[in-house]
């Protein structure tokens, strides 16, 4: 679908099977709630809570109740006010922006969103303020919305005239030495795990598990997003290839339903409901307030390694792209590697790749092959020399080691009283508040690195790149993973094509920050649709080779028309089911989220029942 025809097409998404459909607008959920809703409420209609009703709220929820504001509404007057320079300066810190309930950490998407704060929030801090919350907004009809990192490039943390559930302050890490599920005794074995409230980052979750405890959890690569948002998507990091996606290692989880009910969901218990969690996107089935995710023993080094390859013609970039594609499929298609290599203006070659599992003498006779090649030839230059580091597995998010050793590659929490721990990689750093132009992604069949096949994907890929860069990231296809690992990851909503992928494809842009009220920003639309055209052209031919490729939901294009199956395949009907079963009035909305085809854009107005 192009881009521009978006507006035309949300009213006439077209028809699913009937098989993902209730039937009837009376279906009975786990709460027996019936599905009368029809429309929300913003601030100034008749039926929005008086001021004594957000009163009581607020005393229910222990005065956590806040009215929030645009973040940067005292710019607009006095640039020096204090406060328009207190805001000004979260936008250099991840962290700082997640601590501001008026933020997130994208600010818009040109010709879809802008970034806007909710009208209250509840600054969560037990699954009784969440229940609280969930049960207030379904009596008075209000929009629902869920944000603990704030991290989704498709806005669905954020919405004007909304009721924010904010679980930031949910931050809590708990280590098992021998955790069962609730209801589980006698049917899973007790194992190490760890269990992390919703409002936690995977930082939080990677201090306790790895540097403190010494194991390992599977989680994301950016360290500021939230846990339960990345679990909810699917959730890859660097070495899935190996452990698998975070959604495909949850154990249990505490969710707060359409019903305000807290629930327990695992395999025994409310199955489907746990399965739904488990790659099916954040904030469509529940409100999650508790995770508990397996971990694994740690190996002895973990690493990286980094070389860019320019080619000096047509025929050069050709020839390097062809044996950097047969050298993945020779070497790199394994347990051990992960992330990326990035194709840029036709003629360069960027390899940024991760490790697990090797010696630096192996990871060095590994790249040896590839890099003779490369010295061998008069027409490629390295232009960043191949350099491999590993360091003890222990200390891979260890702040204060990075910060002795490899100062570089870290961006720290620099505010008074941040824990120490808090830091981010140095290369996530310019994702803070940026303004995404295009964002696509494509799962690409492990079938094109086959001998008769490859020549048709260097071909593309050269092509493609000439239209636009884009990033192969081979962690976040499974195929070349342990049985185990495919096992778990087949257990879960997230589409069936990653079971089969060597990588995700991504083809994306953005430009700086551009939240409203903020002082000089002002996104150059023009440029981003000239660009959105570019990355629509490349995709096309990338998809020509791999047809009906997915995306992964938490990146990929806003405006993806049959989204259903581009996100979840197979798996969407059995998704629409869990829906209906647990909210069937459809309270819990967002953007392509599951069951949003029945609701305006904007989710305040059902449009098919």
């Amino acid at each position: 679908m192009k881009r521009r025809d978006l507006l035309k097409a949300a009213a006439t998404l077209p028809l699913l099977p009937l098989l993902m459909r209730s039937g009837t607008t009376l279906a009975r959920g786990a709460g027996g709630l019936a599905t009368t809703l029809r429309s929300r409420l913003r601030p100034g209609q008749p039926g929005w809570p008086t001021a004594a009703e957000w009163g009581q709220l607020k005393q229910q929820v222990g005065g956590r109740l806040l009215k929030l504001e645009p973040p940067f509404a005292a710019c607009g007057a006095s640039p020096s006010d204090s406060a328009c320079v207190q805001a000004l300066k979260q936008l250099d810190n991840p962290f700082a922006m997640g601590d501001n309930p008026a933020l997130t950490q994208t600010s818009g998407w040109a010709d879809a969103w802008t970034s806007q704060p909710s009208a209250y929030a509840v600054a969560a801090e037990s699954a009784t303020d969440v229940a609280a919350a969930v049960d207030f907004a379904r009596r008075h009809r209000l929009r629902l919305v869920v944000k603990g990192g704030g991290h989704s490039y498709q806005g669905t943390s954020d919405a004007p005239d909304s009721l924010l559930v904010w679980t930031r302050h949910m931050n809590q890490v708990s280590l098992h030495d021998a955790f069962v599920p609730q209801g589980c005794t006698g049917f899973v074995a007790p194992q190490a795990a760890v269990s992390v409230q919703a409002g936690a980052m995977w930082i939080d979750a990677y201090h306790a598990v790895t540097t403190q405890g010494g194991r390992y959890v599977q989680g994301g690569g950016c360290t500021t997003v939230g846990v339960a948002g990345l679990v909810q998507s699917g959730g890859f990091g660097s070495h899935s290839k190996r452990w698998g996606t975070a959604a495909s290692n949850l154990l249990e989880a505490e969710v707060v339903t359409a019903d305000g009910q807290v629930r327990i969901a695992n395999a025994h218990t409310n199955p489907e409901l746990f399965w739904g969690l488990k790659g099916g996107g954040g904030g469509s089935l529940g409100v999650v307030t508790r995770l508990t995710l397996r971990t694994f023993e740690l190996p002895e080094f973990l690493g990286g390694i980094n070389v860019t390859v320019k080619a000096d013609s047509d025929a050069a970039y050709r020839a390097l792209i062809a044996e950097a594609v047969g050298f993945y499929r020779r070497a790199l298609f394994n347990p051990h590697w992960g992330e990326q290599m990035r194709f840029y203006g036709g003629d360069t070659l960027d390899i940024s790749m991760s490790v697990q599992g090797l010696t630096q003498q192996e990871v060095e006779q590994t790249w040896a092959p590839f890099l003779d090649w490369v010295r061998a030839r008069k027409d490629c230059r390295i232009t960043t020399p191949f350099q491999a580091r590993l360091a003890p597995a222990r200390h891979l998010w260890d702040a204060d080691v990075l910060r002795k050793y490899a100062p570089d590659v870290i961006v720290s929490d620099d505010r008074p009283g941040a824990p120490s721990y808090h830091m981010l990689w140095a290369g996530d750093h310019d994702q803070a508040g940026w303004f995404i132009h295009a964002y696509q992604s494509a799962w690409l069949p492990a079938s094109l690195l086959e001998p008769g096949r490859q020549a048709q994907l260097v071909e593309a890929l050269i092509t493609a790149s000439q239209r636009w860069g884009f990033s192969l990231h081979f962690n976040k296809g499974l195929a070349g993973a342990p049985a185990d690992t495919i096992a778990r990851a087949r257990d879960t909503a997230t589409h069936p094509q990653v079971l089969d992928a060597f990588a995700l494809l991504i083809c994306a842009n953005g430009g700086p920050p551009a939240y409203p009220g903020l002082p000089g920003a002002k996104p150059d639309l023009a440029k981003a649709r000239r660009e959105a055209t570019a990355i629509d052209q490349a995709m096309d031919i990338i998809r020509a080779v791999a047809p009906d490729a997915g995306s992964y939901v938490s990146e990929s294009d806003y405006f993806l028309r049959d989204w259903q199956r581009g996100f979840w395949g197979g798996n969407y009907p059995r998704l629409a089911a869990a829906k209906r079963k647990y909210d069937p009035d459809g309270l819990f909305f967002v953007h392509h989220g599951v069951g949003s085809e029945d609701w305006s854009a904007d989710g305040f107005t059902r449009v098919r029942t």
